[in-house]
């Protein structure tokens, strides 16, 4: 299996951070000089090792935004 390439383009937040220092990121990254795409997941301190996450295409953020503002309603 080839390397995976990756480039975070912008680190939009950090959402929580473990004790021994993995920190959940928001984060933009181009995967393998792919389209840039939003992505959630856990990171170790040295950014060499990372868990296993989920990315969103623009349009994908813009739907859990909107069911994320519904739930906020609910609350």
């Amino acid at each position: 299996m080839s390397d995976l390439k990756y480039e975070i383009l912008d680190k939009v937040a950090v959402l929580s951070e473990s004790g021994k220092g993995w920190k959940k990121e928001f984060n933009v990254i181009s995967w393998n000089g792919r389209e840039p795409k939003y992505d959630i997941r856990d990171w170790s301190p040295d950014r060499e090792k990372m868990g296993k996450g989920i990315t969103l295409t623009i349009d994908e953020l813009k739907e859990l935004k909107a069911a994320l503002n519904e739930l906020d309603e609910l609350l």
